[in-house]
């Protein structure tokens, strides 16, 4: 792995790889990043090789995000709060909740959450199911028991204060990775340090002409280092913020808003995709153009096809259908592997005959942990065709006796896919009647309680959970439309026979009575 020095320049407009003699070797490193074995023309390439070029980036980057940020409760909370614990704890949050989750998605969360509990001392004091129940619905459930992990040693070991460093908060906080703990220092307490992404990630290896497997850890290290030296001494906060904000709403994946970017003078990218452009123009109206997309820029990588570790590899050269989306490229994901669950939907109705469901809780650890579901049993290789006969017997453990296969109806299957899983739900469906002695069992079995249908709701329940209710009501209201069809249709046939009668009595009726209508005269 490449070592990564990087200090800023004292000096202004010093550059680095122009052939020019150094006046010494701690100004020419001091002057930018360097990358030990990489060639001169690639660095100048792939990184900023002055510090007015950086400044210059820096003031359009800062002016853009003044002037069109979006309004979101968690940047409101980082630049009017007082406090510097409270202040690094809104932060916090955020960064947790906003992990491979959707800003939309995320709003309503942190809203509810900063009003449960707007400080660490209060989240400290949460317990566990009051967290996992809040956080319902917004994946990643070990997130949220991460935070209140955190804020609980956070008040017992430090006296209630935040690390103040992006290395202290990696280092003592759980769930806290680099990205999480740069984000915190710098917008929380002004550390001069960089974050990296997926938005700060497709924004530098766009603007820099990154092609390289960002995944690959010497990429992640040079992305790192060139976010450090790109980031605002003065602002460093609003800096990073900026970043990711240019790469969710402008620089976006599939359809980047390019004439509307602050820093698109700066992107090599765009500049490739405007000489492609031109190129094409030339074809069009006849001029040669031999060798035109052969032939490098003054500014291209000086090195041989093949030989620069963050360039387009061979293999992938840049297509012009994709414009500066050619950056960076996609890498294979994994296929998520497949799993098939049988789930059931018990009821009862005990009281006031208002029915209510079974719900049983998780392990402590693994897949939504603590969460609350309907009894449900993961499936092994080659069970799925005795699912039924698996799940009468797994509700053994709650209805206390043997379940007749019969009993259980099949409901339907719904699909749910966890970031690494590709699960199917089995519906089935099971009710209990209320004399069958069953409504006591709590006691017995602490994991699991009897609650309505708003009570479910309001629980600690996972998505998945809440599409299987939804899949098993719409099936009731299915099988109860059909019951009634089927009701009106035999009491239609029942009385057939006897519309039948009325016709033909009828017929004989008007038959004698047209005999004794009295005649016309002539």
């Amino acid at each position: 792995m490449s070592k990564i020095r990087m200090a800023r320049s004292s000096k202004r407009g010093i550059q680095h790889g122009t052939g020019k003699r150094q006046k010494s070797p701690r100004k020419r490193e001091e002057s930018v990043i360097l990358y030990k074995g990489l060639p001169s023309q690639q660095f100048s390439f792939h990184t900023f090789s002055s510090e007015v070029e950086i400044e210059t980036f820096q003031k359009r980057l800062l002016a853009w995000y003044n002037k069109c940020k979006r309004d979101l409760p968690w940047r409101k909370l980082a630049t009017t709060e007082a406090d510097a614990d409270r202040r690094a704890y809104a932060v916090w949050v955020s960064e947790i909740m906003l992990q491979q989750t959707q800003v939309a998605s995320v709003i309503n969360y942190y809203n509810r959450w900063m009003l449960k509990w707007p400080t660490l001392q209060n989240l400290a004091g949460a317990s566990l199911e009051e967290v996992n129940e809040l956080w319902a619905g917004l994946g990643y459930y070990s997130r949220g028991k991460r935070l209140q992990e955190g804020a609980r040693k956070i008040v017992s070991e430090m006296a209630g204060h935040m690390p103040r460093t992006a290395e202290e908060l990696q280092k003592l906080l759980p769930g806290v990775g680099k990205y999480t703990a740069g984000a915190i220092a710098s917008i929380a307490f002004g550390q001069v340090t960089g974050v990296v992404d997926g938005n700060v990630i497709r924004v530098l290896c766009r603007i820099r002409a990154i092609g390289a497997d960002p995944t690959n850890s010497a990429v992640t290290d040079r992305l790192w280092a060139l976010s450090h030296a790109l980031v605002d001494p003065a602002h460093p906060g609003d800096f990073n913020q900026a970043m990711m904000e240019l790469g969710a709403t402008v620089c976006t994946p599939r359809a980047p808003l390019c004439t509307e970017c602050p820093v698109r003078q700066h992107c090599r990218a765009h500049r490739r995709m405007e000489k492609e452009l031109k190129d094409s123009t030339k074809r069009l109206i006849g001029r040669s153009a031999s060798k035109c997309s052969q032939v490098l820029d003054v500014e291209e990588c000086a090195s041989p096809a093949g030989c620069c570790s963050l360039c387009l590899p061979p293999s992938e050269l840049w297509d012009p259908s994709l414009g500066v989306t050619n950056f960076p490229r996609k890498t294979a994901k994994k296929q998520p592997r497949i799993e098939n669950t049988a789930t059931c939907v018990l009821q009862r109705r005990c009281h006031e005959d208002k029915p209510e469901y079974l719900i049983v809780q998780r392990p402590c650890t693994g897949l939504l942990a603590g969460l609350w579901e309907f009894p449900s049993i993961l499936l092994c290789p080659g069970q799925e065709k005795q699912h039924k006969a698996t799940m009468a017997k797994h509700l053994q453990a709650w209805v206390g006796s043997d379940v007749a296969v019969g009993r259980l109806q099949h409901v339907g299957e719904v699909l749910h896919i966890f970031s690494h899983i590709r699960q199917t739900y089995t519906i089935y469906f099971l009710n209990l009647d209320k004399h069958e002695g069953n409504c006591k069992m709590e006691s017995a079995l602490p994991l699991c309680r009897w609650v309505t249908k708003s009570e479910f709701q309001n629980s600690a329940v996972s998505t998945a959970m809440k599409k299987v209710l939804k899949a098993y009501e719409k099936w009731r209201s299915t099988i109860s439309v059909s019951k009634v069809t089927k009701r009106k249709r035999d009491s239609l046939c029942a009385s057939e026979p006897a519309l039948e009668a009325d016709r033909s009595s009828s017929k004989r009726q008007l038959s004698l009575d047209s005999f004794l209508a009295p005649q016309p005269k002539n």
